[in-house]
């Protein structure tokens, strides 16, 4: 019979080995669908891919009426939902302590977190689209917006959390204000743990299709008007990948290819941040 020490030292070795086959399986996935989006989205990479809007079947195109309205929605909506998210992470983690204002928010915040995208741009689609009767490049930014926001939240209100006590009480102690105190010392402190939330609220949103469907919609011109439906690259991609058309679906691969190299250097990045944090 086995010894106790022996007993736990199996089945120790067996976890071990079931959590390697596992991560092995996983690896193995994730490689087999690199490899055939590497191997279908080259064979579509050409110069008319950023020089020349969507075509129609049977004919050459590229995709930049796509890449320039997925660019302007993803920056528009950063630009709207990074502030407020800062804001409200900071409260979180520097003035609600107490009250019920910030358990509150936190659990709205864990909703919008977990919340699938389609819902945002349901909700979108109800409060604006509907009130202006058409679908616009300002609701795809809106909807975007709320997806940053909640990212962006529990990422600042986390590494405002890393901050030592002790930083506050010393400037606390010279007479610093607050305001003086958050923004010059603790903001400073975390920024890099907060830019790294940012661009993880961007790798996320850079793949959406499910909300834009309701709200930016489609353009097959390059356009800037963002008070018109906006072309964008995960709705074309949707578009374009169930059309029975050969060309429509190597340039969808290609749109594909696109998104998940721009998402790998986000993400990329936002860990070397986190790291020289």
């Amino acid at each position: 019979m086995l010894s106790h020490y022996a007993r736990r030292r199996l089945i120790n070795r067996f976890n071990l080995m079931i959590s390697a086959i596992a991560m092995l399986i996983g690896l193995l996935a994730l490689g087999w669908i690199l490899w055939v989006l590497l191997d279908f989205g080259f064979k579509g990479l050409s110069l008319k891919l950023f020089t020349e809007i969507t075509p129609a079947p049977g004919s050459d195109g590229g995709l930049i009426n796509a890449i320039v309205g997925s660019l302007g929605m993803t920056l528009l909506a950063t630009v709207l939902g990074t502030p407020i998210g800062i804001m409200a992470g900071t409260y979180l983690s520097e003035f609600g302590q107490q009250g019920w204002l910030a358990p509150v928010t936190r659990f709205i915040n864990d909703i919008l977190l977990s919340a699938p995208s389609i819902i945002i741009g349901l909700f979108i689609y109800e409060i604006y689209v509907t009130t202006v009767h058409h679908f616009s490049g300002w609701a795809g930014v809106f909807a975007l917006s709320l997806l940053v926001i909640p990212v962006v939240v529990r990422t600042t209100e986390d590494m405002l959390k890393l901050i030592p006590d002790t930083m506050r009480e010393a400037a606390a102690a010279l007479g610093a204000p607050s305001w003086m105190i958050v923004t010059l010392i603790t903001w400073r402190a975390a920024k890099a743990g907060m830019l790294t939330g940012v661009l993880l609220a961007i790798a996320r949103i850079s793949g959406e299709t499910a909300p834009l469907l309701f709200t930016a919609l489609n353009n097959q011109f390059l356009s800037t008007n963002m008070n018109a439906p906006m072309a964008n690259l995960p709705v074309v991609i949707f578009q374009m990948a169930m059309s029975p058309y050969d060309d429509w679906q190597s340039l969808a691969w290609s749109g594909a290819l696109l998104i998940t190299v721009a998402v790998l250097v986000l993400n990329i990045l936002a860990r070397s941040l986190f790291k020289q944090k």
